[in-house]
């Protein structure tokens, strides 16, 4: 079967026009073959040459883009910043400033709690609380 389509393709082979460039007339110009114009440019060149030079030497792709690890980088530079410059605080206070930070800390978080119930409250019971107080005022202001 694979013979009977070969012999099928030499003889459609046989039939289409192939250039005969030994008997081409002198005077006509020969064709030349086009410049890819990706693989022309030099960025592409340097890329190609770039990744040969690592492939040689084994480097092989990363499996995280440049990106990404350049964000991570600055990432836990920042994270190291800010442990050192809380440790240099915390070095710097004396002990009666600790204690008072601490205190302080304290005071806010015993008066924060009441400020989170209400923020938590549905937004209907909100605005239901808001209509009796303007009913109340219009009431009042018939009253007088």
């Amino acid at each position: 079967m694979y013979s009977e389509i070969q012999r099928e393709r030499a003889d459609i082979g046989g039939l289409m026009a192939r250039p005969e460039y030994r008997e081409w007339n002198p005077e006509l110009i020969k064709p030349k073959k086009l410049l890819n114009p990706v693989k022309a440019s030099r960025s592409h060149q340097e890329l190609h040459r770039e990744l040969l030079m690592n492939h040689r030497r084994g480097l092989g792709l990363d499996s995280k883009p440049e990106l990404q690890r350049v964000l991570e980088h600055r990432r836990r530079n920042q994270l190291l910043k800010k442990k050192k410059e809380e440790l240099e605080a915390k070095r710097l206070q004396c002990p009666l400033e600790q204690e008072l930070l601490r205190r302080q800390q304290r005071l806010n978080q015993l008066e924060k709690p009441p400020e989170k119930e209400e923020d938590h409250a549905p937004e209907f019971i909100k605005v239901r609380e808001n209509l009796r107080r303007i009913a109340t005022l219009t009431s009042e202001e018939r009253a007088l």
